[in-house]
């Protein structure tokens, strides 16, 4: 299962990039952004106001869950 909240911090951690800076881009408040990081789930306008300030398509894991459970489903 993806733990969106994980993965957009190692993203941020990948570009050196600070809580604060993340959190001026989507326009919330700092401490917000830990709790965004330990969230298994997040609203989809703020994972795609996330995904365009560091410019990655979190959208994508779901995608592959989803490929990857309906490959195992045929099998």
């Amino acid at each position: 299962m993806v733990h969106i909240g994980s993965l957009i911090k190692q993203e941020l951690e990948r570009q050196e990039r600070t809580p604060a800076w993340l959190a001026r881009k989507i326009s919330c408040q700092r401490p917000n952004m830990y709790y965004i990081f330990s969230q298994a789930h997040i609203n989809t306008e703020l994972l795609l106001r996330i995904s365009r300030a560091l410019h990655c398509d979190f959208f994508a894991y779901y995608t592959d869950e989803l490929h990857s459970e309906s490959a195992s489903n045929e099998d």
